[in-house]
């Protein structure tokens, strides 16, 4: 089978390996579709993510739908879970498994990911898809989970003001999210002018440039948020995500800073007296995510910008990282 690698910084080589042989507890899929995220183009960018770095060549990937091989599920389309957790663990235990403290991610550390054309998986984490949901969609359960999962820990209320800091394909989604759940007032902040203008058609009443001044943000969010989510993974994205909440409202960190340190001005969280969130992947939320988009609420389909087949996924890394586009796909069968 075609396996495409990373072995250092920008350096993406697809090569042919052996078929994987299931487990104990281990399902064979083949692998259909898969999307680059933007922990992807950390290590792309980076070899690295965090205080993980490659220590061996890596099969990335986590956003990803296949196809059951074998066994009595054989044929049956899924939607992969990334995330093999222990299951004993304290964080397990309490209900976190996003928290686990012995956890193994697709894509991540010493776990080879989904950028593959078969990937042996443990069979409890192969979420079954209904026929309207896409193999593509099923890729985008992942991180429409990932945007569910923030929206919960924003303890968003039924006509919330709220907003949005990044607009990348998470922050799109959770402006999606927001909207279907029942948000009365979405402003979202964004430098990329295209990644403006799809926040707009996701369900922002407005998205601006984030170096709002701000007598202009004043105007803008009157009092404040009662919710802010930063999905950017800058210095600037959190210090106007904190501008941007009202006193005693929620911030929810979900971005990913290249320099793996986080800070702001200590007055301002504290006489707002503003409750912090650092949202971690996602929590037990498939079943919601798929279920959403079987019911219709939202299409990922216009997410979508670019696809690229297995023996391309060095170009597709490349033009994922340029941040011209919204969410590229590796479908490895193309």
């Amino acid at each position: 089978m075609k396996t495409a690698r990373l072995h250092g910084i920008g350096d993406v080589r697809v090569a042919d390996e052996p078929v994987p042989e299931p487990g104990p507890g281990e399902t064979l899929v083949r692998v259909t579709a898969v999307g680059i995220c933007g922990s992807d183009l950390h290590w792309f960018g980076e070899a690295g993510i965090g205080d993980a770095t490659v220590s061996r060549p890596l099969v990335l990937g986590h956003e990803a739908a296949g196809v059951i091989e074998s066994g009595p599920r054989r044929g049956t389309r899924v939607a992969i879970d990334p995330a093999i957790t222990c299951g004993a663990c304290r964080p397990c235990r309490d209900g976190y498994r996003n928290l686990c403290a012995r956890i193994s991610f697709a894509g991540h550390g010493d776990q080879d990911g989904a950028m593959r054309e078969f990937l042996a998986w443990p069979s409890g984490l192969l979420h079954p898809l209904p026929d309207s949901v896409t193999d593509t969609d099923g890729a985008l359960a992942e991180p429409l989970g990932v945007a569910i999962h923030a929206l919960d820990l924003g303890h968003v209320r039924l006509g919330a003001r709220v907003a949005v800091v990044g607009c990348g394909p998470i922050g799109l989604l959770l402006i999606a999210v927001l909207r279907a759940a029942g948000a009365r007032h979405i402003a979202a902040f964004e430098p990329l002018p295209h990644r403006r203008e799809a926040a707009l058609r996701y369900g922002a009443d407005v998205c601006l440039r984030p170096d709002i001044l701000a007598g202009d943000l004043r105007e803008l969010v009157g009092d404040g948020a009662d919710a802010v989510f930063e999905m950017a993974g800058t210095a600037d994205a959190v210090t106007l995500s904190l501008a941007a909440a009202r006193p005693g409202g929620r911030v929810v960190l979900g971005g990913i800073p290249a320099d793996d340190q986080i800070s702001f001005q200590a007055s301002t969280a504290r006489r707002k007296g503003l409750t912090i969130a650092m949202a971690r992947r996602m929590n037990d939320v498939y079943g919601r995510a798929i279920g959403l988009v079987a019911a219709g609420s939202f299409s990922l389909a216009p997410l979508v910008t670019e696809r690229f087949g297995l023996a391309s996924a060095g170009p597709a890394f490349g033009s994922a990282a340029k941040r011209q586009g919204l969410k590229v796909i590796i479908e490895p069968a193309a």
